[in-house]
């Protein structure tokens, strides 16, 4: 045993003596390859990512309404609202790509019934501009709830849901708009009792003893309703400055149609479209409402059925 450890020895000995300067020139070689690499500070990196406070506006206005930015509290809520829509960039680009898309419509029925052009933002922040259903069942791109859509006339059932119409809906927001004006007083109050109801914001007014939505403690939600309102607005009013670039090739488009008028049942809307030279899906892309693969129509209602026209 004695022998075999001083071979051992022997041989540990005779590598330590290669390995050594092997060692030394290798930390040397690491060490003048670091020393000569450039090291750029990250603030002075122009390419690097940057999260950079936002600029408050000096002034900012809802539907002609001014919006007083005195008041810290005012501040803050503004400027969460700003960062958070400004630093979800893929929300946001998604919003710009598909208003492109159906402002020009919303624009136009909002301008019909003489209501600020500033709403078309209410449409946004309350869907994405998607037929989305909320937890309560409001739907649509207006979100509306069963009972006020039938109120205002639109027809819900299982077979046919107008909240999914895009035009007959905004129609509805518009109607349920002057209303509210005509009962609180200010556009802004009317925008907020699209998020809390008219009562409910007159319930707070009055216990509360102010006038207006900015002077009100409100729940969360309704809280910052109007200042998300007000973010959207502003980054749409200038996208660049927000840090948003694209053509107007990336945007999204509306596709020209062609009305077929129907006053009787469907019994198959599959064979239906195949009929009108489209598929099923995208009968149901352009026509939403529709929400069964017939349509009963006992009543002999006139209905509008919108078909894509080809693309050349």
């Amino acid at each position: 045993m004695k022998k075999d450890k001083t071979l051992i020895d022997s041989f540990l000995e005779s590598r330590s003596k290669i390995l050594f300067p092997v060692l030394i020139l290798c930390g040397i070689f690491i060490f003048r390859n670091a020393a000569s690499r450039e090291v750029v500070p990250p603030e002075t990196n122009e390419s690097a990512y940057k999260i950079e406070a936002l600029p408050l506006p000096d002034q900012i206005f809802f539907a002609g309404e001014e919006v007083v930015l005195d008041d810290p509290d005012i501040k803050e809520r503004l400027d969460r609202e700003l960062l958070v829509n400004t630093y979800w960039q893929s929300n946001a680009l998604l919003l710009l790509k598909r208003a492109n898309k159906y402002f020009p419509l919303i624009e136009t029925i909002l301008a019909e019934y003489q209501i600020p052009d500033d709403f078309k933002y209410l449409a946004l922040i309350e869907s994405g501009l998607q037929n989305v259903t909320s937890p309560a069942g409001a739907k649509g791109f207006w979100q509306i709830m069963p009972a006020t859509g039938k109120e205002y006339g639109l027809e819900i059932n299982t077979n046919v849901d107008e909240r999914y119409h895009v035009k007959k809906a905004t129609e509805t927001a518009c109607k349920y708009l002057i209303q509210a004006k005509r009962k609180l007083g200010s556009w802004t109050l009317a925008a907020a009792s699209y998020n809390a109801g008219v009562r409910g914001i007159e319930r707070r007014l009055e216990e509360q003893q102010v006038d207006n939505y900015f002077d009100l403690l409100l729940g969360e939600e309704t809280g910052r309703y109007i200042f998300r309102i007000l973010a959207v607005k502003r980054i749409f009013s200038d996208p660049k400055s927000f840090g948003f670039y694209f053509n107007q090739d990336d945007l999204y488009t509306a596709q020209k149609t062609r009305t077929v008028v129907v006053d009787t049942a469907i019994t198959d809307i599959v064979n239906f479209a195949k009929s009108q030279g489209v598929t099923y899906k995208t009968l149901k892309i352009h026509n939403p409402w529709l929400r069964d693969p017939f349509l009963k129509n006992a009543s002999r209602k006139v209905y509008e059925i919108e078909i894509p026209l080809a693309e050349n």
